[in-house]
C-alpha cells in the first residue's frame, strides 16, 4: 500500500490539505499528515487542524509521495524549512512523487525541482521562476511531479494523485463514490 506525507504548514489553505487527505484516505491510501512543529495547525481561513504527528518523527519514515498543499503564509512556512528542501530533494534523487497545488509549486521550484520542467499554479505564483514552463491546465504532471492550481481544483488533483498510485480503476471507483 503506498504511503504518502502531507505537511501541514501554519496557514495552509485548509480546502487543499484536508481534499487531499480525505481522497487518499477513501481509496485506501496511507497518508500521514505532519505538522512543521508539535502544534496544531492555523490554516489560512482559520480552520484548526491536527497534523498526525511532527515532521521530525514523519522523517523517520519512508514515503512514495509527498503532497504539499498551498496557501499563504502556508506556502512561505514550507518554504523556509529547511527539512522540506532536503525531503523534497530526496523524492526526487530517490524517483518518488512530488506533489503540490496552489502556491506551493514555488515550493518545488525554490528546491530547483521544476527547472525546465512543465507545472501549474496559483496565478502568479510561479512568475519568478522563468525556467519552469507554465501551464493553465488545473493539473498538470511532468515525470514524478505533478502540480495543481488551487482550492477550486483540489478534487481533481487528489483523484489524478490516486489514479497514480494506484491505477485509472481506483480512480473511477473513488470518484463515482463521490457522485460526481
Amino acid at each position: 500500500m503506498p504511503k504518502v506525507l502531507v505537511p501541514l504548514a501554519q496557514g495552509c489553505e485548509e480546502i487543499e490539505a484536508i481534499t487531499v487527505i480525505d481522497i487518499l484516505r477513501r481509496a485506501g491510501i496511507e497518508v500521514i499528515s505532519a505538522g512543521l512543529d508539535a502544534q496544531p495547525v492555523r490554516a489560512s481561513r482559520g480552520v484548526m487542524l491536527l497534523p498526525d504527528t511532527t515532521l521530525d518523527a514523519a522523517l523517520q519514515h519512508d514515503f512514495d509521495m509527498v503532497v504539499l498543499p498551498g496557501g499563504q503564509p502556508g506556502t512561505n512556512n514550507l518554504k523556509a524549512d529547511a527539512r522540506i528542501t532536503r525531503l523534497l530533494q530526496n523524492m526526487a534523487q530517490q524517483e518518488k512523487f512530488a506533489a503540490a497545488i496552489c502556491a506551493a509549486p514555488s515550493v518545488l521550484a525554490t528546491a530547483g525541482l521544476l527547472d525546465g520542467r512543465h507545472a501549474t499554479s496559483f496565478p502568479g505564483a510561479l512568475d519568478s521562476f522563468p525556467q519552469v514552463q507554465q501551464q493553465h491546465a488545473a493539473v498538470v504532471e511532468d515525470g514524478k511531479f505533478i502540480t495543481s492550481r488551487g482550492p477550486g481544483t483540489a478534487m481533481d488533483f487528489a483523484l489524478t494523485l490516486v489514479e497514480r498510485l494506484l491505477g485509472k480503476a481506483k480512480r473511477v471507483a473513488v470518484e463515482a463514490s463521490l457522485q460526481r
